[in-house]
């Protein structure tokens, strides 16, 4: 199998693939994501300083006090958590017991924030950055349906609808 075909074989085919199989792919790669990148913001590269030894703060980031470097980690750390979260209430959206999705993811991200709060000086790092990055995603999604809503052109009930034949030969009904 060569490079090209093995990529091909592995890519989404939506002949082979239901929206149902995408989005439980999704769903797992997401949460996995969240999982990851919500441990990484806990306990960071480094670990936390346990002392007050040298001036250091106990339960402060060790990797903070090389400044650039944590805000590249903990800005792209956030950005990957609060992506992932999105995908996971979009992804769960009108799903059974999608309140309580929400309530844990958002109790998740609160818990994330505080941690991130808690473990980064004051000093050395500007928190309205990183209230910024968690915030991109959602501001971004938001903007793409605004910016989709206003570039749709008006298109009569019919051209909406869609027909396409599911796995049992049946044909179903979609909207686009």
């Amino acid at each position: 199998m060569t490079r090209k075909s093995w990529f091909r074989y592995f890519q989404y085919d939506e002949g082979k693939e239901t929206p149902a199989d995408a989005r439980n792919v999704l769903l797992i790669v997401a949460g996995l994501i969240a999982a990851v990148t919500f441990q990484a913001g806990v306990n960071p590269p480094g670990g936390v300083w346990q002392d007050d030894k040298d001036g250091h703060m106990p339960g402060r980031a060790i990797y903070s006090y090389q400044t650039k470097e944590f805000y590249v980690f903990l800005i792209s750390n956030t950005v990957a958590f609060s992506t992932s979260i999105l995908l996971l209430i979009s992804l769960t959206h009108k799903f059974p017991f999608h309140f309580e999705v929400i309530l844990a993811t958002t109790s998740m991200v609160v818990t994330y924030a505080s941690s991130v709060f808690a473990i980064t000086p004051d000093e050395l790092v500007k928190f309205r950055y990183i209230l910024l990055a968690a915030a991109a995603p959602f501001i971004i999604r938001c903007l793409l349906q605004v910016w989709t809503w206003l570039t749709m052109e008006e298109q009569p009930y019919e051209k909406h609808i869609v027909f396409m034949e599911n796995r049992g030969g049946q044909n179903e009904l979609n909207r686009v």
